[in-house]
């Protein structure tokens, strides 16, 4: 069976820790091009959201969720519990990219949180990522977004293309409605060639 992407946000066990939104979520997941066989990382995988809907399309593959937070990873399980992935998601606790060190290969990275480490994290995901596999990197910052970028000019292993999303959700507030601003994102999207 496959998974089409779009779990509501709502559904998600959230508590204070941070998450990719579901429309930002939905077009990262179709850029990774995750397939049933793929093993993915996810960097920084806040409350799993991204790990659950890659894990429910690579059915037949694995995720492993890398996260220093101690209250995301005890999130990250309870989501991959209620989700029923939990057979497919590996939690990880530590900080890329030590925490990178005993993952042999990836078809897909999807970034969404670095500490700080985004260029020794790309540096390991180029050492061990699998040839024509894809990383995704979203960045609300404008340093990461070239940081990356600039990354994938410096490295020709790499094929690049960048989108910046802005989007928007209805509030009702009394008799009125109005659109309420989420963060804008860049989604960097690499290919190996």
């Amino acid at each position: 069976m496959t998974h089409t992407p779009g779990i509501n946000d709502n559904l998600f066990i959230r508590g204070n820790v941070p998450m990719t939104k579901e429309e930002v979520r939905i077009i990262s997941l179709c850029k990774a091009q995750i397939t049933p066989e793929c093993i993915v990382l996810d960097v920084g995988a806040g409350t799993g959201s991204f790990s659950i809907e890659a894990a429910l399309m690579a059915n037949k593959g694995h995720v492993y969720a890398v996260e220093k937070n101690p209250a995301a990873l005890y999130l990250i399980k309870q989501n991959t519990a209620k989700f029923n992935v939990s057979d497919r998601v590996s939690v990880i606790s530590g900080t890329a990219p030590d925490a990178l060190n005993n993952i042999d290969s990836y078809d897909v990275v999807f970034i969404g949180g670095s500490g700080g480490n985004l260029i020794e994290i790309l540096d390991v995901i180029s050492a061990h990522i699998n040839p024509g596999g894809r990383i995704i990197a979203n960045a609300i910052t404008l340093q990461n977004a070239g940081t990356v970028i600039e990354y994938m000019k410096q490295n020709d292993m790499y094929d690049y293309e960048a989108v910046l999303i802005q989007a928007s959700r209805l509030k009702q507030t009394g008799n009125y409605d109005m659109m309420l601003g989420l963060n804008p994102v860049y989604i960097i999207t690499c290919k190996v060639k």
